[in-house]
C-alpha cells in the first residue's frame, strides 16, 4: 500500500461519499452512480478508478455488471500507520 496514494484518494469529498456508500455493502456501478447523481458517469468512473488504484475498493465482475466493495485490509493498514503517531510520544520522551 502506498500511503501517499491512499491519502490522496481519501482526500476527495466525492470519493469519501463513495466509500461511505460501500461501507453498507457491495454495490453495482449503477447504484453508486445513482447515489452520487450530481456527478457524471465519467466522473464516477474516474473516482472508482482512483479508489481501485489506491486499493481501497475491489471490483467483481458478474455477467454484465461490476460490483464494488471496500477493501478493509487497506483501512486496517492505514489505521496501524496512523496509530504510530499516538500514545508513543510520551514513552520516547522518557528514553
Amino acid at each position: 500500500m502506498g500511503i501517499a496514494e491512499t491519502m490522496k484518494a481519501i482526500a476527495d469529498r466525492q470519493r469519501r461519499r463513495i466509500l461511505l456508500l460501500l461501507k453498507g455493502g457491495r454495490r453495482s456501478a449503477g447504484e453508486i452512480a445513482s447515489y452520487v447523481s450530481d456527478l457524471s458517469a465519467a466522473t464516477v468512473s474516474y473516482h472508482l478508478s482512483v479508489l481501485k488504484k489506491a486499493r481501497l475498493i475491489r471490483e467483481e465482475r458478474q455477467k454484465n455488471h461490476i460490483y464494488y466493495e471496500l477493501n478493509a485490509s487497506v483501512f486496517e493498514q492505514l489505521l496501524l500507520w496512523v496509530g504510530q503517531f499516538t500514545g508513543e510520544a510520551h514513552e520516547e520522551e522518557n528514553l
